[in-house]
């Protein structure tokens, strides 16, 4: 049995994972919660997860550098990253840390069960090979190519930009939208539009709590042109519309 640690500064969506899973159908159990990286290292000094679930931005300190630390001093808990932040620097350092999994935010119902699914498979398939130092089973060299990270880096700046495509950004590395649609569904399970939906969601999540900010203007800054497909869109990722998400960060 796998003993899992969740750490997530956004208490709801902390408790949400802790509660809303169903872990013993995954042959797991959640151990402990932290809100930051600081106090995630004390809990598994305490508690010595297995499996951590782990934010990349927190305040501090950051799911980054608590792993670079976890690391450092030898332990080697699988590790899978919530985040929409997939700058290519920071999907980079989770890569080299060990990270065996990414789910961007906010996930659909599922989303975090296949992936400890998948780590289970990548655990069974490594059961009994013999496993270079500092490697975790079910990281392969470039788990995550050159191209996906800078597809995730390039939709990252230019979000905002309603005319985003996928032409546009195949362009931008040089690939074909073909390959570059097969590759980045191959290595994610997201399409790239879908990657980039659920990015722009996230966005429009931080900018609507702030309660000064429209909705409409929130729609506009993060690409779409239509209102109501923006809060059709993230009712159907959220849960809620807009307006009742923004309600209750009030």
């Amino acid at each position: 049995m796998l003993k899992v640690l969740v750490v997530e500064d956004e208490e709801m969506i902390r408790r949400g994972i802790v509660l809303a899973v169903d872990w013993a159908a995954l042959d797991c159990v959640v151990v402990g919660e932290a809100s930051n990286g600081l106090e995630a290292l004390e809990a598994v000094e305490r508690l010595a997860p297995s499996l951590i679930i782990t934010d990349l931005k927190m305040p501090q300190m950051d799911g980054i550098e608590m792993l670079r630390q976890l690391r450092e001093q030898g332990n080697n808990a699988y590790v899978i990253i919530l985040t929409a932040y997939d700058s290519f620097t920071y999907a980079q350092s989770a890569l080299r840390l060990g990270a065996v999994d990414f789910l961007l935010k906010p996930f659909h119902d599922g989303d975090l069960e296949r992936a400890v699914t998948a780590l289970r498979r990548r655990m069974g398939s490594a059961a009994g090979a013999e496993r270079p130092e500092g490697v975790l089973p079910g990281l392969k060299k470039g788990d995550k190519s050159k191209y996906v990270l800078e597809a995730m880096d390039y939709i990252g700046e230019h979000y905002s930009d309603p005319n985003i495509s996928i032409g546009a950004i195949a362009q931008h590395l040089g690939l074909s939208e073909g390959h570059l649609s097969h590759t980045f569904k191959k290595e994610t399970d997201y399409t790239l539009l879908n990657y980039l939906t659920r990015y722009r969601i996230h966005k429009a999540m931080e900018l609507l709590r702030d309660c000064r900010v429209k909705v409409y203007e929130v729609a506009e800054r993060v690409g779409y042109r239509d209102i109501t497909y923006f809060s059709a869109t993230f009712k159907k990722l959220a849960g809620m519309s807009p307006s009742e998400y923004q309600d209750t960060c009030r």
